[in-house]
């Protein structure tokens, strides 16, 4: 399924067709301020592992992101939040970050890995913050990397469609996207440190 929405006025009618399917364990590709990304509602463990296997990743071992409305949202799933760090992202976001943090209770167990830490987005893009707003929980978020030797990211989400349409249950038609993923940015050392440049600069 494809579902056009619109990048500067998401309508309430296709932010709530995309959430029936999250909420049923369904995974959706959408964009983002920087590549399009496949996601599920982070508490449907099934969904999460289909997303692992289209990206051919080890969910014991893979690192998965939340996409969160705020950084009050951010602060539910984490350790107490450094002030050093509250403030690089308040500076920062939304914006194409993934800020790495000390992961608490809250956060399901398949993302639990070794370090007890979660990514964190908060992209500057509002058709996905429509979309974990109208779900009340953060969104998993991992990048929708492509085969091609001169693209690494699908940019085209009628390309992107044609390609998973059998693999997802729906594709949000934000407009184009991007090429360079977020950068990274690991907030349990101080101070932070950047782990992969990409399109946001500190």
């Amino acid at each position: 399924m494809l579902v056009q929405i619109h990048p500067d006025n998401p309508g309430t009618r296709q932010v709530q067709q995309i959430i029936n399917i999250l909420k049923e364990g369904g995974i959706i590709i959408y964009p983002t301020d920087t590549v399009y990304g496949l996601g599920c509602d982070i508490y449907h463990q099934e969904a999460v592992e289909r997303i692992c296997n289209i990206r051919r990743l080890d969910y014991t071992k893979a690192h998965l992101s939340f996409i969160c409305k705020d950084i009050s949202q951010v602060s539910e799933y984490t350790q107490p939040i450094d002030n050093e760090v509250f403030r690089l992202m308040k500076q920062h976001l939304p914006g194409p970050f993934t800020f790495i943090l000390k992961s608490n209770n809250k956060v399901p167990k398949l993302f639990k890995n070794k370090k007890n830490t979660v990514g964190v987005r908060i992209p500057n893009n509002k058709i996905v913050l429509a979309l974990v707003e109208a779900l009340g929980h953060p969104i998993l978020t991992t990048s929708l990397k492509s085969d091609d030797e001169i693209l690494e990211y699908f940019t085209d989400p009628i390309d992107i469609h044609h390609d998973f349409e059998h693999l997802v249950d729906a594709v949000v038609d934000g407009g184009m996207g991007g090429n360079i993923a977020s950068t990274i940015v690991n907030c349990t050392v101080l101070p932070p440190e950047v782990i992969r440049e990409g399109a946001g600069v500190l």
